[in-house]
């Protein structure tokens, strides 16, 4: 108890006036305010002090709805507090809730101020609401920097773009959502090709411009679809929400390639990188974030082992890839030490006059096991390894060796990688070939596609004035599917440009623009005094067209493919060197030949079948007997892969499809159905929600087949 000398000192609960003026003295000292609302939740006090914290002064917020006065942070997504509406309808207590007035209303842009809330319902004896009764303070300096810090714990400091922690956590936390919605989401991790060598030739300084610049192209080309993050070095990674058409995801990582493919200003200097990308989609190809990342992961190795500045969908045969590389690298070693690498050569042909002025070597292997390897597999194995120089160096050295027993008029053209052409022994190695065989120079056309622009700009230009001086040819391949091949025509010394073959195939197409484009380019060559050579030509639609156009050279299958030098000779012995054009009248696009188990579905049967041969549009299927023509089907390709077709023609065992909708590439020359069918579709079929299984699964989920089979079924062998 106060004793009887304090109790004119001590402040009772009784002692109104007292009070008030504590209460008073206390919200003078700004180190909280006070403030009230009534039954309707209208600010009926505030402590005067917090005027100095207001644009127009307290009168601006009194006898207005708190509701309609305070806003939570709407910058932090992370927050999961509820809006101050609700909480107020709930009559919830507030506890330090960070709020800042409403901006434009009641607070200028620039002068943002930070306040914790803090505030308990009040009711009266009969449990009747009269409003709140809280205190507030001026948290803003404390606010603004612990909102940096999380920013920075959330965002690369470098480029501004999501980091790590946050793709993952991000990632994370939209799958577990889209469980449940069945949403689908598509992430590509993408690495930039050549990065390296803009940090080791021109600094760090240069390699972190060039990052914020990538940063920025981006954020132009992805705009709102979804959430970019650099991942660390030159790895950057992109999340798409509710996506999953590769053919727009394919068009997509195209355009990224493209446009981080084209040159950079730094420092008044040019770099040229490039990119490639790896594409997964769940729930396709996982349910959880480190299974939709290691696929992405995959894919993106397998795209920068396809030659870079590519991109790859996700598969389930991409898991042993790399072991599959390795094994391929090593049967290519023993190959070159042993005679299995052959060289073909394919004509150039001069149009007025179909006489052969030319020919492009290029490289064939017949592997012992894997029967004739591709080029398109094995050059870019080659190139991520040291390999790609000695193969260069083979396939240069025999060309010219076998171009000696051509007429002395005839070309020989050799392909040369980016890689071969960075190398800075390689003039010495044209050189030391063009001595020991003794071939003119001018008779030797070496190849280059706008790759070769990517590494150091002077090294770039002293191997042109090197090879110049050795007086060999320059070519500029695949011309126009590039970003900016004018620049380099402006720069570098070609004395011949060649049409890309994707120009030709659809040049006879309507509503596409590729047959101004070979017009615009062969127009160009002329004016610049340099050479044409129209690739891929193989039905006369193109040939007329190309010709049309105003082509000189042709080389093309309407002459003739490539050939063993054998038959070259053979053909030489007997005196000719004229070809006379030959091939269909109009273009069909390339099917390719496979063997493919699949099923087909007809109304409530499913039988087994194999796939012959496969275009975007159509295919030819064998193992069914007695299909009309006219029949609607379902094809089961696996992996989640349906394609609605209709019969065109039917023979025998054999019938021909049409498509419903053409599939779409994956990036690596394959062919595959825009979507697929969701695991979630499968789940309400009865079927464990999980990641698809490979192989084939329409029955399972379209249940038992009760009909009577309308066609015969017999079995078919690989030949």
């Amino acid at each position: 108890m106060p004793t009887e000398d304090a109790s004119g000192r001590v402040i009772s609960a009784a002692d109104a006036n007292r009070r008030l003026q504590v209460l008073d003295d206390y919200e003078r000292t700004g180190i909280s305010w006070i403030w009230a609302t009534d039954a309707e939740d209208r600010l009926i006090y505030f402590s005067p002090a917090a005027s100095e914290s207001l644009d127009g002064g307290l009168d601006t917020l009194l006898d207005k709805p708190l509701s309609d006065l305070f806003e939570i942070d709407p910058d932090n997504a992370e927050r999961t507090d509820r809006p101050i509406k609700f909480q107020l309808k709930a009559r919830n207590k507030i506890a330090e809730l960070p709020v800042r007035l409403v901006r434009d209303r009641y607070q200028a842009v620039g002068k943002e101020r930070w306040w914790s809330l803090s505030g308990q319902p009040k009711f009266d004896a009969g449990g009747k609401f009269e409003g709140y009764r809280g205190s507030a303070k001026d948290i803003t300096t404390a606010y603004v920097r612990a909102r940096e810090d999380s920013r920075l714990a959330e965002y690369d400091s470098l480029t501004g773009l999501a980091n790590r922690h946050r793709m993952n956590r991000k990632l994370e936390t939209t799958l577990a959502a889209y469980k449940s919605a069945k949403r689908s989401c598509a992430l590509f991790m993408m690495d930039l090709d050549k990065f390296k060598q803009v940090n080791d030739t021109m600094g760090h300084p240069a390699g972190d411009n060039l990052l914020r610049q990538v940063a920025e192209r981006l954020r132009a080309i992805l705009g709102d679809k979804g959430e970019i993050g650099r991942l660390g070095g030159d790895e950057f990674q992109v999340m798409l929400p509710d996506i999953d058409d590769r053919g727009q995801l394919g068009d997509l990582a195209e355009k990224v390639i493209q446009m981080l493919s084209s040159p950079y200003q730094i420092e008044g200097k040019r770099a040229i990188i490039g990119a490639s990308v790896g594409i997964s989609v769940a729930p396709y190809d996982g349910l959880e974030a480190e299974e939709i990342v290691n696929a992405a992961d995959l894919a993106l190795y397998a795209a920068k082992n396809s030659g870079r500045g590519t991109y790859r969908f996700y598969s389930v045969d991409l898991k042993d890839e790399e072991t599959e590389r390795q094994e391929l690298l090593d049967d290519m070693r023993e190959a070159l030490a042993t005679g299995g690498m052959e060289m073909h050569y394919q004509p150039v042909v001069r149009t007025k006059d179909n006489m052969v002025v030319g020919f492009e070597a290029l490289m064939r292997w017949e592997h012992p096991e894997r029967g004739n390897v591709s080029p398109g597999v094995f050059i870019p194995a080659a190139e991520e390894s040291d390999l790609i120089n000695q193969l260069g160096e083979f396939a240069l050295r025999r060309a010219c060796e076998d171009a000696l027993a051509w007429p002395e008029t005839v070309r020989i053209a050799v392909n040369v990688s980016a890689k071969q052409f960075a190398n800075k022994g390689f003039p010495a190695i044209v050189s030391q070939v063009l001595e020991d065989t003794g071939i003119a120079p001018d008779r030797v056309e070496l190849e280059l596609t706008e790759t070769v622009f990517m590494g150091d700009v002077d090294v770039t230009d002293e191997t042109f004035r090197i090879l110049k001086g050795l007086g060999v040819r320059l070519a500029l391949d695949d011309f126009g599917t590039g970003y900016s091949s004018l620049s380099y025509l402006r720069s570098a010394p070609f004395d011949k440009i060649k049409v890309d073959k994707s120009f030709v195939d659809t040049c006879t197409q309507k509503n596409e623009n590729s047959a101004k484009i070979i017009t615009a380019i062969i127009g160009l060559s002329k004016a610049l005094g340099m050479d044409t050579t129209v690739e891929g030509v193989e039905a006369f639609d193109q040939f007329d067209l190309v010709t049309e156009k105003g082509a000189e050279y042709i080389q093309g299958w309407i002459y003739s493919k490539a050939r063993p030098q054998a038959d070259i000779l053979e053909y030489i012995a007997n005196g000719g060197f004229k070809i006379e054009p030959s091939g269909p009248e109009t273009y069909r696009p390339e099917r390719r030949s496979v063997f493919r188990r699949i099923g087909v579905i007809h109304e409530d049967c499913r039988y087994d079948a194999v796939m012959r041969d496969l275009s975007k549009t159509g295919s030819r299927i064998e193992g069914l007997v007695g299909v009309p023509v006219g029949t609607g089907l379902v094809l089961d390709l696996g992996g989640g892969q349906l394609v609605v077709c209709r019969v065109r023609r039917s023979q025998d065992a054999m019938i021909g499809v049409e498509f419903e909708t053409p599939l779409v590439s994956d990036g690596a020359g394959g062919l595959v159905t825009r979507h697929r069918v969701s695991p979630y579709a499968l789940a309400a079929a009865g079927m464990p929600l999980a990641a698809l299984p490979p192989g084939n699964y329409p029955s399972a989920m379209l249940g038992e087949s009760n009909g009577k089979p309308q066609f015969l079924q017999v079995a078919v062998q690989k030949s």
